[in-house]
């Protein structure tokens, strides 16, 4: 299932406790667009225990959704608070396979521009993180994150800083994007 729409899609993805969801929500109140939350956040939430194999499907089935909906509101561009190839990453470090039925819309509808956001925030623990603070992990799971994005040919910057300066640094890259 291809994405319905010509707007251009930004996704901001990345590991735990990296700030996505902030810049997200700025980044689409800064351009006026919609945006779509993560889809396994909003679904630990709703679901309150540990997650099993058994919990990808729902979650990518949820993330499409979340996608189409924001999509339907853009007139030229939309923000994704993650995608389906962060589902995949997930899936492969948990539980050590991908389910194949995600692989192929999770690349037919990759985003136009991926901002992979660093591990170089501070771990906040907000209840709902699967990881642990752990340095080791964190960079594990991050280098997973730049090893999908280099090897999927996809457009994508990494976005370093915190609070405004990366802010600044996104929507200058989104605007150099939308320039170009």
């Amino acid at each position: 299932m291809k994405h319905t729409s010509s707007s251009q899609r930004i996704v901001v993805t990345g590991s735990e406790s990296t700030g996505k969801t902030c810049l997200a929500k700025a980044l689409a109140d800064h351009f006026d667009c919609p945006y779509s939350p993560e889809a396994a956040r909003l679904y630990v939430e709703d679901h309150d225990r540990a997650l099993t194999i058994d919990d990808v499907g729902p979650i990518a089935a949820r993330q499409l959704e979340l996608e189409e909906t924001a999509i339907r509101k853009a007139h030229n561009l939309v923000i994704h608070d993650t995608d389906l190839l962060s589902t995949l990453i997930y899936s492969q470090h948990y539980y050590g396979v991908t389910p194949e039925w995600i692989r192929k819309p999770a690349i037919e509808r990759a985003g136009d521009l991926y901002l992979l956001c660093d591990i170089d925030l501070p771990w906040a623990p907000d209840g709902l993180q699967r990881d642990s603070s752990s340095p080791e992990q964190r960079r594990a799971i991050h280098q997973q994150f730049v090893d999908m994005l280099e090897n999927s040919g996809t457009r994508w910057a990494l976005i370093q800083g915190s609070g405004a300066v990366r802010s600044e640094q996104a929507i200058r890259l989104i605007d150099d994007y939308l320039d170009s």
